[in-house]
């Protein structure tokens, strides 16, 4: 195997024995077979759009596809054996389709070369040494490995948010038919020039799908508004909900009203807390626990059935017993652990399973006591404009800074705890994704009645802050959004950062810390094409980069 997709990646190289993040050889090896079999299905689908004939039968398919290979999803081989069969058999269909359309517009026969990913066809029992020879490096170029694993990881980033906004019923055709150029620009020779420039592409494309996805979310659930959010336990039998889809969330608390039993959210799922339509349900009590990471704790003392809805998933280790309280949904497996079907045609997933447990449940173990506050997402903020720009005039703001992200196991994750607590009292710290479990418990105070960390949601919610960045150059006339008092210092993880960062690179913003460490599939090379043309620099010390963050460096 050779994994360098999320940043924990061995030496910030790449794994090549187990994943840092517990992920098997050969898990890692079908992951890039399925990949490579999706190229395949790219180059058809790509073709048929230039004949006319566009196929759009896969798009759902191929984002659940991209999804299940994003870090901490899905972790059983016999899923992902199916599907690659089923890839197979949707890629030879789409070829028959290609080639009966070409013989019609052409009258004769397609003769021309296909690539590897497009003919290759085996049964189930090669799918492990074939596995072997298609994945990362199998390009052997390095700057030409890292833009084309660049633009795939971001496309994995994509499709995870598309797939969200998918089950609440919204579409965008563009965000699909890019997701097959995307695919099969990887099986072509292309100059540097054309790999950048569909890098930047995927960037416009994660902005138009972080907007779909916030228009599926605020439509169906409304605009999040600031909320204080229990932490404290009750004493009734609990359900965890943890991952980021909210139609799971809906469908949950639905049916365990008047159960008996209450729902909590974990990691990524906090969020759920600040929308009006959650907050009618006295069983839906509040969040338990903190980041991604620390599951392996907090879901043993929760005691309760544990939902998975999306990534994060991480091995449980040997001695941990919630197993049987597991459940996995959606594109999220694991070995052992129990799957909630998908919802039938018109009718909601049945939970009964976790319900009917939960009742035979202890109480969740109290963590922690108190609340916090979040859902500064764009609406409210903007509500607040008037008083954000005075703040910002009279000298009482001095600067914003952007933290949003990823959480991660890193030690040197601490840096975002200390810039939080060190950053002077008069700047405010914008923040969307599990990255904020390093800093929202802290009381850090308000200016004038604002506070000063204003969590916006979830990592897809970082379009928020875009948006809130948009209208301050809006307001204070401004023509580039760089000269706005804002640094960027983010935090990054799995691929969903990946296509956060690049749509924030895509609507131009310039000068942005990453950290802890630089992505390892950046070769020195598009490392340094990257610096040159948007600035990008890896993050130093506290005090140094606070210093240099307030002077607008």
């Amino acid at each position: 195997m050779f994994c360098f997709q999320c940043q924990e990646t061995a030496k910030n190289t790449g794994c090549t024995i187990k994943g840092v993040c517990g992920k098997p050889e050969e898990t890692a090896n079908l992951q890039d077979l399925l990949l490579f079999v999706l190229r395949g299905m790219a180059v058809y689908g790509e073709k048929l759009k230039e004949m006319g004939k566009a196929d759009h039968s896969n798009d759902d398919f191929v984002l659940q596809s991209l999804f299940t290979t994003i870090t901490n999803a899905a972790w059983d081989d016999e899923r992902f054996v199916a599907r690659i069969e089923e890839a197979l058999s949707r890629r030879d269909k789409l070829r028959q389709t290609f080639l009966s359309a070409y013989k019609e517009k052409y009258g004769s026969d397609f003769a021309g070369e296909l690539p590897d990913a497009a003919i290759w066809s085996e049964g189930s029992s090669s799918f492990v040494e074939k596995a072997k020879s298609v994945g990362v490096l199998s390009t052997v170029n390095d700057d030409v490995r890292s833009l084309r694993e660049m633009l795939v990881i971001g496309l994995k980033g994509i499709a995870a948010y598309a797939e969200h906004a998918s089950v609440l019923g919204y579409r965008k055709p563009e965000i699909d038919e890019f997701m097959f150029e995307a695919l099969a620009s990887t099986t072509k020779d292309l100059s540097v020039d054309e790999m950048i420039a569909l890098v930047m592409k995927a960037g416009e494309t994660a902005v138009t799908t972080m907007a779909l996805l916030d228009e599926a979310n605020t439509s169906t659930y409304g605009a999040p508004e600031i909320s204080e959010v229990n932490i404290d336990v009750g004493t009734n039998p609990g359900i965890l909900i943890s991952g980021h889809d909210l139609k799971d969330m809906e469908e949950l608390l639905k049916q365990t009203e008047g159960s008996g039993v209450d729902v909590y959210t974990h990691g990524e799922m906090l969020p759920a807390n600040y929308y009006p339509a959650f907050k009618k349900y006295p069983h839906f009590v509040g969040n338990y626990g903190g980041s991604w990471w620390r599951q392996v704790s907090e879901f043993e003392s929760f005691n309760g059935p544990i939902l998975l809805t999306t990534n994060c998933l991480v091995p449980l280790r040997k001695d941990s017993t919630y197993l049987d309280r597991l459940y996995t949904t959606g594109i999220v497996s694991y070995p052992g652990a129990k799957h909630v079907a998908d919802r039938p045609a018109g009718r909601a997933k049945d939970f009964s399973a976790l319900i009917a447990q939960a009742k035979s449940c202890a109480s969740p173990t109290e963590l922690e006591t108190g609340k916090i506050v979040g859902g500064f997402a764009h609406n409210q903020v903007l509500a607040l404009a008037d008083k954000v720009v005075d703040a910002v005039k009279s000298g009482a703001i001095k600067r914003f800074v952007v933290m949003a992200g990823c959480d991660g196991r890193q030690k040197s994750r601490g840096y975002y705890t200390e810039v939080a607590e060190n950053l002077p009292k008069d700047t405010v710290i914008l923040t969307a994704g599990c990255a904020k479990y390093r800093y929202n418990k802290l009381n850090l105070g308000d200016i004038g009645g604002i506070p000063r960390i204003l969590d916006a949601g979830q990592c897809n919610d970082s379009y928020s802050l875009a948006v809130i960045a948009l209208k301050l150059k809006e307001v204070f006339g401004l023509s580039d959004i760089n000269e706005l008092p804002i640094s960027y210092d983010i935090a990054w993880y799995e691929q969903k950062a990946v296509a956060v960062l690049l749509a924030l690179l895509a609507l131009g913003v310039k000068g942005l810390r990453l950290g802890p460490t630089l992505p390892g599939f950046l070769s020195p090379a598009v490392a340094k094409v990257l610096v040159e043309k948007f600035d990008i620099k890896p993050i130093g010390t506290v005090q140094d980069d606070i210093a240099a963050m307030m002077a607008g460096a």
